[in-house]
């Protein structure tokens, strides 16, 4: 059986919505047991069936759960119809006004951004690295359900598990990128070993959440480093020496009826 959390911010009438872990799946060895991600090396069947139970378990059709080429941008893309997977978008997050369809982000440490104005009937969904945070996929989500529709003051957010700051030790030019772009970055950083720091990677993208205007911001708080058996994480998976890693989904969609 699949497990997912939720967030209460979210747990409104018409909006469907779930992070969920790995658990429940048809994958075996490192990719076990729910992957979701087709650019792993796992069997194809294998990630078609998990698509298929995170769908049942959503209660959406499957071939209208959307996900997207993830590059690490701040590119939004605003969803009118589901696609092929051979035709997936490149982009990290994605917006849509279109009831039934489920936005689907994929993670293996970043952070997974779900978005909804439940007045105006809009709902996003945003793949934060660091990366796409820096470069302002946050905003950008937020700016594209405005033109949808959705008002500033009536969107909600919801941060779902992501590498925690003790979990995330990152380099001197890391750090040093950061405070390049505002002084006030280094609040998010912790001193490490020599020229190494701690970044907390969730505390950032609330603070651009709430830089942005937005005033409901619930942190499911779950570390996919530490919690291994219910979270994929690419920077364990790389120190486990592993070779290739599983992807959890979180999703969000506007019921049908």
């Amino acid at each position: 059986m699949v497990k997912s959390y939720q967030a209460d911010n979210l747990d409104q009438d018409g909006i469907m919505h779930g992070f969920f872990t790995r658990r429940g799946g048809a994958s075996s060895g490192i990719y076990a047991s729910l992957n979701l991600g087709r650019g792993s090396k796992d069997q194809p069947d294998s990630v078609s069936e998990n698509r298929a139970r995170v769908a049942r378990d959503l209660g959406v059709r499957r071939d209208h759960m959307c996900t997207l080429y993830q590059i690490h941008s701040a590119k939004v893309f605003t969803v009118t119809a589901p696609w092929p997977a051979k035709d997936a978008p490149e982009a990290d997050a994605m917006v849509t006004a279109t009831h039934g369809i489920a936005l689907g982000i994929l993670t293996a440490d970043c952070v997974p951004v779900l978005f909804a104005d439940p007045k105006a009937g809009v709902i996003g969904a945003a793949h934060a690295g660091w990366g796409g945070a820096l470069v302002g996929v946050i905003e950008n989500t937020i700016a594209a359900m405005a033109d949808l529709g959705a008002a500033q003051e009536n969107i909600r957010a919801a941060i779902g598990p992501c590498i925690h700051q003790d979990s995330y030790e990152v380099g001197a030019e890391f750090h040093q990128r950061f405070i390049e772009s505002d002084a006030g970055n280094a609040q998010f950083f912790k001193p490490g070993k020599r020229d190494h720091f701690w970044f907390d990677l969730p505390g950032f993208v609330q603070m651009r959440l709430r830089a942005a205007g937005i005033q409901s911001i619930k942190d499911i708080a779950l570390d996919t480093y530490s919690e291994r058996d219910d979270f994929f994480s690419y920077r364990r998976a790389c120190h486990n020496g592993e070779g290739d890693y599983g992807r959890q989904i979180s999703l969000i969609c506007l019921s049908e009826g």
